[in-house]
């Protein structure tokens, strides 16, 4: 949850054009991981409402599902504005030249959900809604219907390989190499 792995695998962060060492990736990595999962909370918590309570939406701005969701569409845009700003500026050398479409396309999917999710709430009591929704709801249904072949898959991935990892650390070492 702290996005330790995202070091550079030194502790000094990654680098871009420069070369300079920086933790900026690390930082828009961690706005855009909460941002999304505070989006997703909102929307699994506005479902609830709606269907076990009775309370259907639009909710006021101090209810749960709209703070987790103002909140996390500001996280997921900042850091998603700051992924591709760092993209764009990172060196050819550092990262998989074929990867690049996919990884922009990614950002700014992502991007278009945050954005288009904090229209939703800004633009809720005026004519314009109903287009922002399908708006809204088309980005995140290409954003879900392209998961598994995108770059969101390595997010389940990472977390199954981090979760290996940690289960043979404990394990103890029965050929005694190395210092693990």
């Amino acid at each position: 949850m702290r996005l330790k792995y995202l070091d550079g695998g030194h502790g000094e962060g990654c680098h871009n054009k420069d070369d300079a060492w920086t933790h900026a990736r690390r930082r828009y990595h961690h706005l855009t991981f909460y941002g999304f999962v505070l989006c997703f909370a909102a929307t699994s918590v506005a479902t609830l409402y709606h269907y076990v309570l009775g309370w259907p939406a639009p909710y006021d701005l101090t209810t749960l599902p709209k703070l987790l969701g103002v909140i996390g569409g500001l996280s997921l845009t900042v850091g998603t504005a700051g992924l591709w700003r760092l993209n764009l500026r990172r060196h050819p050398d550092h990262g998989d030249a074929a990867q690049k479409p996919m990884d922009r396309g990614f950002i700014a999917l992502l991007f278009l959900v945050s954005v288009t999710g904090l229209l939703l709430w800004l633009l809720g009591a005026t004519a314009a809604m109903p287009l922002m929704l399908a708006v809204h709801l088309g980005a995140v249904m290409a954003l879900f219907l392209t998961l598994p072949y995108g770059k969101f898959a390595h997010g389940v991935f990472r977390t199954a390989a981090l979760l290996r990892f940690a289960i043979e650390k404990r394990q103890p070492n029965r050929l005694g190499l190395g210092g693990e």
